[in-house]
C-alpha cells in the first residue's frame, strides 16, 4: 500500500510518500514551498483585476499580497468560500477593500487564482519529470486549523477544542481524523476534503499539523526508548509543547513563538512538565493557552522539531532534535503516516 502524506506548514509543504512494503527510510520525499507563498507570487505578477474561486487555504502573506494588489488600482474579488481564506467573517473581508461575489460574466476578463492548500496533481507532475509514477492508495493531510465560533475568538476556540480532546491523558495520535468525522468548525480542513473531492475519490485522514509533528517526534528511534519526556514543534507562527508520559500526553502548551525568551521558555517547560502551569500563564502573554492533567516523573530529554528549532540552543534544556526516518524535515509527514495507521489499527 502506498500512503501519500502532506504537511502543509506556514514555510513549506512537506511531502512523503510511503510504501508500507517498503523501509520507510526509502520512501520518496519532496519539500515545496508553502501553497500561500506561490498565490503571492502570481498576485505581485499579475496586471490585472484578480477572481479568487477556490476554497479556504492558510492566508499566510496572501491577505497583504491582496492589499498591495488593491493600492495598484485593482480590483480583488472572492467567491464566499475562498474569501475566508481572509477572515472566517465576511464583513472584516469587505472592510478591507475586497469585493465578494459568486462569478458571473461580469469578472470573465478578470484573473482567474484558485486557492486550496493540497494540490494532488501539482504533486503528480512534479514526481512524473522523474518518470515516477505515482499510484496513491491513501492520502493523510495536515494543517494547522483554529476552528471557527461567532461566540469566542480563534485562539481561545482552538484551545479549547485542544482541552476538550485530551480530557484524559491521550496518545497523540488521537488528533488524526477521518474525512467524515471532521467537525464542521474545523473550516479549514473541510476546505481540504472538498478540495480533494474535485481531486481523487481516495477519502483522506486529516490532522492538525502541530500533532502530526508531535506524533513524528515520537516515533524517532532515540525518542521510542524514552518514558519520560517533553516534545515541542517550534513553528515559524506558534510553538506547540506537550509532556509525554508512558506515550500519553500529559498537558500541552501553544504560544507564538515571537513571544519566547530563552529565559521564558524553558520557564514554561518546566512548569508543563511538574504538572503546575496555568492557562492564564501562557493566555494572558498572548498565547493560546496552557494545562497540565498530570506532571511527569522527569524530564529525561526535551525532543524538538519545527523550522525555528534553533531557539532551544539559547536555553540550558537538554535536547535532542528528532528526526523520524532519519529527516528532520519529515516530522510531520511520518506522524500522518503513524496516526494513520493508529486510526486504523
Amino acid at each position: 500500500m502506498k500512503i501519500l502524506a502532506i504537511d502543509v506548514g506556514t514555510g513549506t509543504e512537506d511531502i512523503l510518500l510511503y510504501d508500507t512494503e517498503k523501509e520507510i527510510e526509502n520512501s520518496l520525499k519532496m519539500v515545496i514551498p508553502s501553497p500561500h507563498l506561490k498565490i503571492s507570487k502570481l498576485i505581485e505578477k499579475c496586471d490585472n483585476d484578480i477572481y479568487f474561486d477556490g476554497v479556504i487555504m492558510g492566508g499566510g502573506h496572501i491577505k497583504q499580497s491582496c492589499q498591495e494588489h488593491l493600492e495598484k488600482g485593482y480590483k480583488i474579488v472572492f467567491n464566499e468560500l475562498a474569501a475566508k481564506t481572509i477572515r472566517d467573517d465576511l464583513n472584516q473581508v469587505k472592510s478591507y477593500g475586497f469585493e465578494v461575489s459568486d462569478y458571473s460574466d461580469e469578472f470573465k476578463d478578470y484573473d482567474l487564482i484558485s486557492l486550496k492548500d493540497v494540490d494532488v496533481n501539482q504533486i503528480i507532475d512534479i514526481f512524473s519529470q522523474f518518470e515516477l509514477d505515482l499510484e496513491v492508495d491513501e492520502i493523510a493531510v495536515a494543517v494547522q486549523d483554529h476552528g471557527y465560533s461567532e461566540d469566542m475568538g480563534d485562539r481561545d476556540f482552538r484551545f479549547e477544542k485542544i482541552r476538550e480532546k485530551l480530557d484524559s491523558p491521550k496518545a497523540p495520535e488521537v488528533f488524526a481524523m477521518e474525512y467524515d468525522e471532521v467537525p464542521e468548525y474545523f473550516t479549514r480542513m473541510q476546505s481540504v476534503i472538498k478540495s480533494l473531492e474535485d481531486q481523487t475519490d481516495i477519502k483522506p485522514v486529516i490532522m492538525d499539523t502541530k500533532f502530526a509533528s508531535i506524533v513524528g517526534m515520537c516515533y524517532d528511534d532515540y525518542v521510542a526508548d524514552l518514558k519520560s519526556y517533553v516534545v515541542m514543534d517550534i513553528g515559524n507562527g506558534h510553538t506547540t509543547v506537550a509532556s509525554i508520559e508512558d506515550g500519553l500526553i500529559q498537558g500541552v502548551f501553544e504560544h507564538h513563538t515571537s513571544s519566547l525568551t530563552p529565559e521564558r521558555f524553558e520557564e514554561l517547560v518546566n512548569l508543563l512538565a511538574d504538572g503546575t502551569i496555568k492557562h492564564e500563564d501562557v493566555y494572558c502573554e498572548g498565547g493560546h493557552g496552557a494545562f497540565a492533567l498530570n506532571p511527569i516523573s522527569k524530564i529525561e530529554k526535551v525532543i524538538v522539531a519545527g523550522p525555528r528549532r534553533g531557539i532551544i540552543e539559547d536555553t540550558n534544556m537538554d535536547y535532542y532534535y528528532a528526526t523520524p526516518a532519519g529527516d528532520v524535515m519529515m516530522t510531520g509527514t511520518v506522524g500522518l503516516v503513524k496516526s494513520m495507521e493508529y486510526l486504523r489499527k
